[in-house]
């Protein structure tokens, strides 16, 4: 197992839609598990492969409340509502900003044994999360939710955090 370097905005491979996972085999099992390592060493709620630079459908998230999910080609069969979110990623860092996102959403997708599993989220960090990964693997980043560039607010980094900050233009 090991950390992956995080690909920043301005990588081509975070604007591709990802491809279907095709086979479940033991290359993929060992980047799942490079990416649960990559994401706590972030540290991170989710990353998505293309994060990573594998233009893959899979998806890691670990929140709090529900703890870690592996998600193979998820889709998002259902969502409703909207609500006002404060977000923020890995391959965007220095900033966050003010977003909508649904209010519920429902997932379907493959664990990482190859079960079919669904998961159900409202109001809550997994629901945002689910919508945030989803987005990656289909090209899209938190930022182009928003009007302009100005709605970006500065993270101040802490000290030991040396993460660059990313170029971030909304085109």
């Amino acid at each position: 197992m090991g950390i992956l370097p995080i690909r920043i905005a301005g990588d081509p491979v975070l604007r591709e839609k990802a491809k279907k996972v095709r086979k479940i085999d033991a290359s993929l099992q060992k980047l799942i598990d490079d990416m649960i390592d990559t994401m706590h060493a972030a540290p991170g709620v989710g990353l998505a492969a293309p994060q990573v630079g594998q233009s893959l459908r899979v998806v890691v998230i670990d929140t709090p409340d529900d703890g870690l999910k592996v998600l193979i080609n998820p889709e998002i069969v259902k969502a409703s509502g909207e609500r006002r979110v404060m977000e923020g990623c890995l391959s965007v860092p220095g900033y966050q900003a003010e977003i909508t996102r649904s209010r519920q959403v429902t997932v379907k997708a493959l664990d990482r044994d190859g079960k079919q599993v669904r998961l159900k989220a409202a109001d809550n960090l997994l629901a945002q999360a689910l919508e945030h990964e989803i987005d990656h693997i289909n090209g899209v980043l938190y930022i182009d939710h928003l009007q302009s560039a100005d709605e970006l607010i500065p993270i101040r980094p802490s000290v030991d955090d040396e993460a660059p900050e990313a170029e971030v233009s909304l085109a």
